[in-house]
């Protein structure tokens, strides 16, 4: 009877929030003159219970996080293959999360059609799996988000509930004008979250960058300094390249008019 099953089973009871510890396990199997076979089948069980409730937290998560479900986004549907340069290395170990949990923030810039959103969604997704709270909108439908909350008087919750999430994707930055008090607003969220304690971390995507986005709020001093919190500790991946939309179109060429056939007759 190893020490590290007992510790096994305290790690899984304490996951599942069962009051059982090694001590308590170990005590337990003595008074009742367990054998290995019998300790193994309970952390067994417990490992199972433990496998199910974490895969029903990570589908919640995933419902929860407005990434696509039906055809997601992840590093490995990604094509490395089309991305290149001496940092591309990098790129591929963002699976890892380091960024979440060295509060850096994430931003892709470039031409429409070079995989930005679809990375991002898959660093949303890897979070997801790893347990943490993960939110994706676009800009658009941010800056509605908030304008709905300033006209129904929820601009307190609207903020607070976007500061909660571990991962907050913003994508394509540039698509909208946000007017002063949604820029104010947008302002205290980012403030709020530059702050906040433990794993953290906002993703950006933007076919602009960063200093070009001042077009597109209305309050350029706010903006500055919302601006200079975002990137105070970020890694900004600006990619270059044609469009990988397209690629698979199967392109038939015809001709419109009489044919030559009737033109002969």
């Amino acid at each position: 009877m190893s020490e590290s099953l007992f510790e096994q089973i305290q790690e899984d009871s304490k996951f599942l929030k069962l009051d059982l510890n090694n001590q308590e396990m170990a005590q337990l199997a003595v008074n009742k003159n367990m054998s290995q076979e019998s300790i193994q089948a309970v952390e067994d069980t417990l490992r199972y219970l433990r496998d199910k409730k974490n895969a029903s937290i990570i589908s919640t998560l995933l419902k929860l996080s407005r990434l696509p479900l039906k055809e997601p986004k992840t590093f490995d549907n990604f094509d490395f293959s089309q991305i290149h340069g001496q940092h591309v290395e990098s790129l591929r170990n963002l699976s890892a999360l380091t960024s979440v949990y060295a509060h850096k923030n994430l931003a892709f810039i470039g031409p429409p059609g070079v995989g930005k959103t679809h990375l991002a969604m898959a660093y949303g997704r890897e979070c997801c799996k790893q347990g943490m709270k993960t939110y994706f909108l676009k800009a658009t439908e941010l800056n509605q988000k908030l304008t709905d909350a300033r006209k129904y008087g929820r601009e307190s919750s609207t903020i607070n509930f976007l500061v909660k999430p571990t991962c907050l994707i913003i994508d394509e930055v540039g698509r909208c004008v946000f007017d002063k008090e949604n820029t104010r607003m947008f302002f205290d969220i980012i403030d709020r979250r530059y702050s906040k304690e433990g794993p953290n971390t906002m993703i950006f995507t933007s076919n602009e960058t960063p200093d070009k986005w001042t077009a597109y709020f209305s309050e350029d001093s706010t903006l500055l300094c919302a601006i200079d919190r975002i990137f105070d500790e970020a890694i900004v991946y600006m990619i270059k390249g044609n469009s990988y939309r397209g690629r698979k179109i199967e392109r038939i060429a015809l001709t419109s008019g009489e044919s030559m056939a009737n033109l002969n007759n």
